[in-house]
């Protein structure tokens, strides 16, 4: 575990305000392997869309806890950078459960996890706060039985659920007092709403990116600490791969990435 243990120490010091770690989700080996080669990456994450489609199974934990691990054995066997793991709800309905999955999850190698409060596939109804707060407390708990400070990053959908402003802050400042090391707060559409975020969360926050989304320079001016595109980067490899079958089958030019080799 000891390298896991380095990796993961490595993965938390790279969340830092107004310099954000960018995460380009992966969902294999492959995908872990271009991305790490990528100039300047010095970390990756699983999104569970990504590997959920990748299997042929709905997002919101379709993955079975077996596949969901076997993914992160793969990832972060590929590459020799931290790897943190989209871990969904930690396929658990209580917090002795995702220690215990948690803890499964380090052996395989993640660094850090993302975990949600949001109950069901929706983004509402959200696990009441005492019980979403146990949750966080018990990755936490999996890293202290390890040895491996596991970097935890506890995703909020109270405003993608249609929650209240408030009740998002109060998840997000408990979910840092129980173990967390930076707040993944989805619903966060425009400049002031980030920017409120950080002055309101009392520690490091995590925002969902895209087109349409608050560029990504500026979400470094707001102070930020990650940035990451979910199941955005599928969508961007698949799209090419469209494009190159449909030019392809009509007996076009053959696309110059065809000769690519990895």
């Amino acid at each position: 575990m000891t390298d896991t243990a380095a990796k993961a120490e490595l993965l938390r010091s790279l969340h830092i305000p107004g310099i954000p770690l960018i995460v380009t989700n992966v969902w294999d080996a492959v995908t872990a392997k271009i991305v790490a080669d990528a100039p300047g990456v010095r970390a990756l994450a699983t999104a569970s869309h990504a590997v959920s489609f990748a299997h042929g199974v709905a997002d919101g934990e379709g993955l079975t806890l077996a596949q969901a691990l076997t993914t992160a054995r793969l990832v972060a066997a590929a590459v020799e950078i931290p790897v943190s793991v989209d871990f969904e709800k930690g396929y658990a309905p209580d917090a002795t459960g995702v220690q215990r999955n948690v803890e499964a999850l380090i052996e395989a190698g993640a660094a850090g996890l993302n975990l949600e409060d949001s109950i069901g596939q929706p983004k509402a109804p959200l696990f009441d706060l005492d019980t979403a707060v146990s949750r966080v407390a018990a990755a936490r708990a999996a890293g202290e039985a390890t040895g491996v400070p596991i970097t935890i990053n506890a995703r909020v959908d109270t405003l993608a659920g249609g929650g209240e402003w408030d009740d998002a802050i109060t998840r997000a400042n408990a979910y840092l007092a129980a173990g967390a090391d930076c707040i993944f707060m989805l619903g966060l559409g425009d400049e002031a709403k980030v920017a409120r975020a950080v002055a309101e969360v009392a520690g490091k926050v995590s925002v969902f990116s895209g087109p349409g989304s608050v560029p990504l320079k500026k979400l470094a001016e707001l102070g930020v600490s990650r940035v990451s595109f979910g199941p955005g980067a599928l969508g961007l490899t698949l799209a090419h791969l469209r494009a190159a079958a449909t030019q392809l089958t009509a007996l076009g030019d053959y696309p110059a990435e065809l000769g690519f080799s990895y």
